[in-house]
């Protein structure tokens, strides 16, 4: 999915107060963006993420040999507002993943049953979610995951919100969900099926396999529960509609707050609930 959607996956509500108070009481360990080179303050975040209790393990696995990647801030700082509206987006992304959504509603059509039962949310929505980010997990991005983020955590422009990003994807790592070599996903850091942002990954990300790891790479039972998950992590009302100006609605936009994007997602929904 574009990037050019800022999505709350990709926010983290840090006070400005607070952040400013953290950085004043740890000066020695404390990362300050921009400053220096980008391999001294890489040192200084890794004894960041030790303060913070995430294991040396973790860290030298996730962070070794980890370089500063120039096209990840070319792409942020070029980034131009969406501006198509929903009848040209919406005619551009729906239609070529219909067929293919449908099929994806038949032949997941027993984990998707209990998904709905666990979290409330049909999989009409959960198969236009999965379609509209990745084709279905086709195309979920080439970028290193944890170069991205430490790119952008070391630039200035969101570097808060991309150092908690980093942490998060280095709990990742420690907890076994993905390998370090196998994050790889889109330039901003989401991961996955359906493009997490690590933050979110650590909060919904839900082993629906059974297997011992929550894998939104290759697990598709993890990828849709996981995704049902946040949706009713914001509060997802069972059996109720989601078009436009409904409870649900909200919910979807929780997901992707451009208003054309979310309508994409309640279209698409609708027209595979429909679908013979």
């Amino acid at each position: 999915m574009s990037s050019s959607f800022l999505t709350p996956r990709r926010s983290l509500r840090v006070a400005a107060l607070a952040a400013f108070v953290l950085i004043s009481a740890a000066p020695a360990i404390a990362a300050p963006c921009g400053s220096g080179t980008f391999e001294a303050w890489l040192e200084d975040f890794k004894k960041e993420a030790t303060s913070k209790g995430i294991s040396p393990a973790a860290i030298q696995a996730g962070l070794s040999g980890v370089t500063l990647d120039k096209t990840v801030l070319t792409r942020d700082q070029s980034q131009k507002v969406f501006s198509q509206t929903f009848e040209e987006f919406s005619g551009r992304m729906v239609p070529p993943r219909m067929t293919r959504g449908s099929n994806m509603l038949k032949q997941y059509g027993s984990v998707l049953s209990r998904i709905e039962q666990t979290y409330g949310v049909p999989g009409e929505v959960i198969v236009a979610i999965w379609g509209l980010e990745t084709d279905f997990g086709v195309n979920i991005g080439k970028f290193p995951t944890m170069r991205s983020l430490a790119t952008l955590a070391y630039d200035c422009r969101r570097s808060d919100t991309f150092k908690a990003e980093l942490m998060d994807a280095l709990r990742i790592i420690e907890r076994g969900d993905i390998a370090p070599q196998e994050m790889r996903g889109a330039w901003a850091g989401e991961i996955g099926q359906t493009q997490f942002m690590p933050s979110s990954y650590v909060k919904f990300a839900v082993d629906f396999d059974g297997n011992g790891r929550r894998d939104l790479l290759h697990s598709v039972p993890d990828v849709l529960a996981s995704t049902a998950n946040f949706l009713a992590g914001y509060g997802w009302q069972k059996g109720k509609d989601w078009q436009p100006g409904s409870p649900n609605f909200a919910v979807i936009q929780q997901w992707n707050k451009s208003e054309v994007y979310a309508k994409t997602v309640a279209y698409f929904a609708t027209q595979l609930a429909r679908a013979p």
